[in-house]
């Protein structure tokens, strides 16, 4: 892990780390989280709520939840994971969450297919003294344990602000989007608004939106650059729709731009093979793991803060050959995420 890396997270600890301490009580655990009544003994029963599990990026987050998983396990914390797959349906994810409820697990680790549909059901599991952590994808909800994210406007925000300083504040660019509707996609996009307005002399072209898939990026940047005979730099808020934009241009023999990205490993390879100025940031996979941590730690009478920003990861030219070199350890068509242990986990939801 890098040195600015160590730093970032530390801070973050040091500003999420809660310094109000309830006074002990005669329950068998202090219930210092919200949904904590103290009378659940480990070992516990963890639910895995996924809204879909075919995409790369879901595969290795739900990787990272085993990993952790057993880690506890072989502390004697947990016993049995029970994981569910709503194949991108929000009520077959309410369903699901209810049946975990049902059955009276101890907690619940959920990336929300809806950030309101799933309100109802997320406060009954609370009620039920159920450590439930939202990761990723979040609800609006406060009836809830603890919500753990990166800030996605930052993400969008620091992109812009990198693109700018490489164009010197003039240039035109195209605007690379997930999904429309998608919160994550739209708060990246929201957080370089502000950037790109108080800098009027970078000119966006058109902007995409496309699943997180190179195929689909690779198609809709295709049929622009017949359109757009110079672009500038491409500020796109996703790996996979950076690689399918780099593949595009390669194919119709253009120079890549400048052009931001995430920690998608077919992205940072072609990075480094073509040289261009690079930036990228990431949602590390290990947010599922940390998510699972915080439900066992909260379910043992830790205080967990009901917000736990984890700071974004930066890769740029400098530290992208550290990412490159652990390449091999990780799929093709996924993502090169950065280093995590439970040692980390404590620092973030400022444990130690």
């Amino acid at each position: 892990m890098s040195s600015s890396l160590k730093l970032a997270l530390s801070c973050a600890a040091c500003a999420i780390a809660l310094t109000a301490m309830s006074t002990a009580t005669s329950t068998p655990a202090l219930a210092l989280a919200k949904c904590m009544t103290g009378e659940r003994e480990a070992p516990y029963t963890i639910g895995w709520a996924n809204i879909y599990s075919i995409p790369t990026w879901m595969k290795q987050t739900q990787g990272t939840i085993e990993d952790v998983f057993s880690q506890l396990q072989e502390q004697g914390l947990t016993d049995e994971l029970v994981v569910t797959d709503a194949e991108g349906n929000a009520n077959t994810q309410i369903t699901q969450i209810q049946s975990m409820i049902d059955a009276d697990v101890d907690g619940i680790v959920v990336i929300a297919g809806s950030s309101t549909a799933l309100d109802r059901v997320i406060a009954q599991a609370c009620e039920k003294g159920i450590a439930v952590i939202n990761v990723d994808s979040l609800v609006e909800t406060d009836e809830i344990t603890a919500k753990i994210n990166t800030d996605s406007n930052m993400w969008g925000q620091l992109a812009a602000e990198w693109m700018v300083e490489q164009l010197g504040g003039k240039g035109k660019i195209i605007i690379m989007n997930g999904p429309a509707g998608v919160s994550v996609s739209e708060d990246r996009r929201a957080g370089a608004t502000p950037v790109l307005e108080a800098n009027p002399g970078i000119e966006v072209l058109t902007e995409t939106n496309t699943p997180y898939n190179a195929a689909p990026a690779q198609e809709a940047m295709t049929s622009l650059l017949f359109q757009y005979p110079e672009i500038d730099g491409i500020l796109s808020f996703g790996g996979a729709l950076t690689a399918g934009a780099i593949l595009a241009m390669d194919r119709q023999g253009r120079d890549v731009p400048p052009s931001t990205g995430e920690n998608y490993r077919q992205f940072l390879e072609l990075w480094s093979e073509k040289g261009f100025p690079g930036w990228a940031t990431m949602q590390p996979n290990w947010l599922g793991g940390l998510g699972v941590y915080a439900a066992v730690k909260a379910l043992e009478g830790e205080d967990i803060a009901a917000f736990v920003e984890v700071p974004l990861p930066i890769i740029t030219d400098e530290n992208l050959p550290e990412y490159l070199a652990r390449a091999e350890d990780f799929p093709a068509d996924g993502y090169i995420y950065s280093p995590y242990d439970l040692a980390l986990f404590d620092e973030i939801l400022g444990l130690k």
